[in-house]
């Protein structure tokens, strides 16, 4: 374990590093992150011995690291800094090799069967195998931090500490860098603590991040409840919008443009862009909407321009799954399928309903198209800016409207002649224009709720007499 104790210290009299405390455990993944001078690489360098501790104490494994001697320190500790123009004319092998000097003794100790398989491991470890005997200098950037990775691990160290060691390197460098360094926290329980200007990668592979400010620590915990909007908006100083990962349990940050901040084209979501063809119901937004749907093609969450409804019975080659008939007509019509929102249903021109409807602090506009076996396509476009739970508030508002007008109007199923409620081929679209400000509290979003309710309602209502 590594301990940082009330540690004070800096350059001569400046102090930087005021009165930080944290420990690290075997086989932990620590970041320390925060804003250019905020003392990282000063603490990453007073725990590798490089700096002295003006105030409080630095222990590994319960040892103060001012009684280990240089080559003891060595090997328990490895350092990888940043990556840098400078190279020696060594080969690759050669270059890690240097790393097994801290378990040496004596000038002119020669090569041990135990040095050379510990650098064949770490050769194939980190993918460097292939230009071993390749001059340092010939590497690209990603490929020369590889071997000095390397270099570290053949080290054999219990703690590897690293400054910014993705500064330069592409995204597939990245990845393989943090991946193997991950891996190596897992299987040989090296504790790695590194420095990160990148609070996505931070957060991603980090099991804990300290965040300074100032030369002292602001927050000390899991990413999720460090990279928070208030805090890094206090640290940095700048608008951010967090979102979790979509694979994995951990916060992702968007930086706010000024000029997306400041933007405001009063765009209104209205009939007059709404186009009722045969082969498809279309509806083209002049700006991307946020959007929330199941439809075949743009499910989940996303921006979308296109809205489409295919007529599933002028759908060539019926016998081919949906999702491809749906691309090859977006394909056919000229929608980019990554803009567009499709669903696919059986068209007819009186089976589609639309009005829209104003409130003090947003409008609506809300389409219903009615398919086979009481199948409804409702879409529900809202001229005004919403947060996440009202979009699914939306969705659930919009499907209880359904449910209680195909009961008000006693509509069977054919199969079980009960009264229906919702089937399987239901879709449906919640798409904002994310304008002016926040339907936020309980009052706006409950008129918004009772709209909702309310329009769905009236639709089904009258598409389903259109259809009768």
């Amino acid at each position: 374990m590594l301990t940082v104790d009330h540690v004070s210290g800096g350059y001569a009299d400046h102090p930087i590093i005021k009165d930080v405390t944290f420990s690290v455990k075997k086989g932990e993944f620590f970041g320390i992150v925060g804003p250019n001078g905020s003392g990282k690489t000063t603490l990453l360098k007073m725990i590798s011995g490089l700096i002295p501790v003006a105030q409080g104490s630095i222990l590994v494994n319960d040892k103060n690291i001012t009684r280990f001697s240089k080559k003891e320190l060595a090997r328990t500790m490895a350092v990888l800094p940043q990556l840098t123009s400078q190279t020696f004319p060594y080969t690759v092998k050669d270059t890690i090799a240097l790393g097994r000097y801290a378990h040496h003794n004596g000038l002119f100790q020669t090569w041990t069967e135990t040095d050379e398989s510990i650098l064949q491991k770490i050769l194939k470890q980190t993918n460097v195998e292939r230009f071993a005997e390749a001059s340092l200098h010939e590497l690209s950037g990603g490929e020369q931090q590889r071997v000095f990775l390397a270099q570290a691990l053949v080290q054999q160290p219990q703690f590897l500490l690293l400054d910014e060691p993705t500064n330069h390197l592409d995204l597939a460098h990245q990845k393989e860098l943090l991946d193997l360094l991950k891996k190596s926290t897992a299987e040989q329980k090296m504790t790695v603590i590194s420095i990160f200007h990148d609070l996505n990668l931070a957060s991603l592979y980090c099991d804990r991040l300290l965040l300074l400010r100032r030369g002292q620590t602001k927050m000390l915990d899991t990413p999720i409840q460090v990279l928070t909007e208030p805090i890094i908006e206090e640290v940095y100083q700048t608008t951010v919008k967090t979102h979790p990962h979509p694979e994995v349990a951990k916060p992702q940050l968007h930086m706010m443009p000024r000029s997306e901040l400041k933007l405001e084209n009063n765009i209104k979501i209205d009939e007059s862009y709404l186009v009722v063809k045969k082969e498809h119901i279309l509806l083209k937004s002049p700006i991307p909407l946020r959007t929330l749907s199941t439809g075949i093609c743009g499910s989940g969450v996303g921006w979308h321009s296109y809205f489409v409804i295919c007529d599933i019975n002028k759908a060539e080659n019926c016998n081919d799954p949906a999702h491809d008939i749906m691309q090859r007509h977006l394909i056919t019509h000229n929608f980019h399928p990554k803009a567009t929102v499709g669903m696919m249903t059986a068209i007819k021109r009186d089976n589609v309903a639309f009005q829209f409807w104003r409130e003090n602090q947003f409008s609506l506009f809300i389409v219903v198209i009615a398919g086979a076996e009481n199948a409804i396509n409702t879409w529900i476009f809202v001229n005004g800016k919403l947060k996440e739970t009202a979009f699914i508030q939306a969705v659930m508002s919009a499907m209880e409207a359904k449910v209680e007008a195909l009961k008000d109007m006693n509509i069977a199923t054919s199969k079980t002649n009960k009264t229906a409620d919702t089937a399987s081929t239901d879709n449906i679209l919640i798409a904002a224009t994310q304008q002016g400000k926040f339907l936020s509290n309980a009052s706006s979003t409950s008129v918004l709720v009772t709209a909702i309710r309310g329009g769905v309602y009236t639709l089904i209502k009258k598409v389903i007499r259109n259809t009768q």
